[in-house]
């Protein structure tokens, strides 16, 4: 695949024929509209609005400008006063339409003349020819250059001037030939938290608990005030609302990245489960499956007041002081490990916030490629090999969990 010309450099119309590395204007607001009318973006006006703008002043050789507080006022309406750092919304948003992208590349725009790419890291896209079309573009370019060079005579004293012609044509060959090898993205820091509990064939086993809920076995019209013997424990029937997201998260990505997995769910995961294959455990502070995880540095600690996160057994300042009975919070804790654990001998994932707002901010970051990037920014350079755990804290705004931030980190 061709490299499309340098985020934020002024595009210009293409001269007539082929040009490997340029795309004319026309091209990609051809593309641009074939994007937007694609079912995967029909959906998400924001989505649409997102990749526009970003689109456009690129086009407009604005590339400069687009940066998270800009995006964040000019597409999303925030007010001038809108700090990044305190909403992630803009992040989460470009992740997004990195995926819509992904798929519709990937299934109905695979044929296109032209794809528009927003790489990891940055809100400038990228837009590139596609692999026929550049490969048509160099064989052009070399046969000119043939062609021009052909009718030099082989004289004893043109010899010098043949061997550099040669050369340069030799030079020109190479750079066809990697222009026609489809260029690979760069592994992202997700790719690299993912790639040692992914590098097997071996299905990974997405684990999510059943949560104790209580049902009341009285009739609410009775004047007699419900006991305790009126509330019945109702076992293995349901999941908590930021697991199942929390799920719904990594299972797509689990697909996106065509990896096979098997759901399971409460009692029908066993400890040989966790031995036989890669394990991925969603919200395992509330169950039986805590005791994998009480012997590590950080650890939810359900079991004194105030509820928090411990570091090497040793309460914290991340604790939840008032936390309501309904859970209902504007602010939580959460804890992402990565170990090759000792007991399973096997590599385990673990994602649990004190509460479902935790939980759900912590899947958002393990399948977000910017979010990763960020919590990981100050990893030591060979994180990639280690056991890691990250302490997130998530700002709760309107029910909806939003900005997890780095807190402490822990790499062994």
């Amino acid at each position: 695949m061709v490299q499309g010309q340098a985020p934020g450099e002024a595009h210009t119309k293409a001269p007539a024929g082929l040009q490997p590395g340029r795309v004319s204007d026309e091209a990609v607001r051809e593309e641009l509209n074939r994007v937007l009318s694609c079912h995967e973006f029909r959906s998400s006006k924001r989505s649409q609005d997102f990749l526009r703008y970003v689109v456009e002043h690129t086009l407009a050789g604005q590339a400069d400008i687009l940066k998270e507080r800009t995006i964040g006022i000019e597409v999303f309406g925030r007010s001038t006063s809108y700090e990044p750092s305190d909403d992630a919304t803009v992040r989460v948003k470009a992740g997004d339409v990195r995926k819509r992208l992904g798929l519709y590349y990937s299934e109905q725009g695979a044929q296109n003349p032209v794809r528009i790419e927003l790489p990891a890291g940055t809100y400038v896209p990228e837009f590139r020819l596609s692999e026929k079309l550049a490969d048509a573009a160099a064989l052009q370019q070399v046969a000119a250059l043939s062609a021009a060079v052909a009718p030099v005579p082989v004289k004893p004293r043109s010899l010098r001037r043949l061997f550099f012609l040669a050369g340069a044509i030799v030079i020109v060959i190479a750079i066809a030939t990697m222009l026609w090898m489809r260029s690979r993205p760069a592994s992202t820091a997700l790719d690299q938290f993912w790639s040692p509990v992914l590098k097997g064939t071996s299905p990974v086993s997405l684990c999510v608990a059943f949560v104790p809920v209580y049902g009341l076995n009285h009739d609410l019209a009775s004047a007699k005030p419900a006991t305790t013997n009126d509330y019945v424990l109702l076992t293995d029937q349901f999941v908590g609302g930021g697991d199942l997201i929390a799920t719904s998260r990594i299972s797509a990505m689990l697909a996106r990245m065509q990896h096979l997995y098997q759901l399971r769910v409460g009692s029908d995961v066993s400890f040989q489960d966790l031995r036989s294959a890669p394990a991925i455990l969603v919200g395992y502070s509330y169950t039986r499956w805590k005791e994998i995880s009480n012997q590590s540095r950080f650890f939810i600690d359900t079991s004194r007041e105030p509820v928090g996160i411990t570091d090497n057994g040793k309460l914290t300042e991340w604790t939840l002081p008032n936390l309501p009975a309904d859970r209902r919070t504007s602010e939580d804790y959460a804890i992402v490990s990565r170990v090759f654990h000792p007991d399973t001998h096997a590599m385990l994932v673990e994602l649990a916030g004190i509460t479902q707002y935790g939980t759900d901010a912590a899947a958002d970051v393990v399948t977000n490629a910017d979010l990763m990037a960020e919590a990981l920014r100050g990893a030591p350079p060979d994180w990639r090999g280690k056991n890691l755990q990250l302490v997130l804290h998530v700002k709760v705004i309107s029910g909806t969990p939003s900005s997890p931030k780095v807190v402490a980190t822990h790499f062994w």
